[in-house]
């Protein structure tokens, strides 16, 4: 017997779609509840994207890295501009690696690829990364962060840019961590919640 109140899951367990227009390249996303804002582009990765467009300058071969890469906006956005460079989108929750590998195939975008990773631990250590990016989650814990931040230092070539959106809640923290592993911070947009900053490997 169906318990009242569920003859619609079949409905909802069915994946969202929807287009978006990111770094002026329109994607097509396919997600899932249980994901990070699974309807449309969370407003961190809207502010990072904005920003990292006007002071990054992302090069059409570079060889980036998306932690914590959800469904993929940030890592395939970036995809569309490094276009003959390679993005590794790396996700500790399987879900959103299919997902986001899934979203690499929809749009195309044979140059990116998503796998299984706590943080850095599961991207190859011979690799090293012009750009790092990360919409830091709020609850990963500082202790995580710190991780984050050194692994990256170690795997980016020198010149290298790591760029975070964080909760306003983590930006001290970050400006202290940032000048702490990599000597230098700057923060490229405070908005109204979240925070994107950028170190620079020397």
């Amino acid at each position: 017997m169906q318990t009242k109140g569920c003859e619609s899951v079949a409905k909802i367990k069915q994946d969202l779609n929807f287009n978006e227009n990111l770094l002026g390249e329109d994607l097509k996303f396919k997600t899932t509840w249980g994901l990070f804002s699974p309807r449309a582009i969370d407003e961190g990765t809207q502010l990072m994207l904005s920003h990292i467009d006007k002071s990054c300058n992302i090069g059409d071969s570079e060889t980036i890295l998306d932690i914590g890469c959800g469904y993929g906006p940030l890592g395939l956005a970036l995809g569309k501009r490094a276009f003959n460079g390679r993005v590794h989108l790396v996700d500790r929750d399987y879900i959103a690696v299919e997902y986001a590998q899934r979203n690499a195939e929809i749009n195309s975008l044979n140059n990116c690829r998503a796998y299984l990773s706590n943080g850095l631990s599961e991207v190859p250590k011979d690799i090293m990364f012009d750009t790092v990016v990360s919409n830091i989650p709020a609850k990963v814990g500082r202790e995580m962060l710190t991780i984050l931040l050194c692994d990256t230092y170690a795997q980016l070539k020198p010149g290298g840019q790591m760029v975070v959106v964080t909760i306003n809640g983590l930006r001290a923290f970050i400006k202290n961590n940032f000048k702490h592993v990599f000597g230098n911070y700057k923060k490229l947009k405070q908005g109204k919640s979240y925070t994107v900053a950028r170190a620079i490997k020397e």
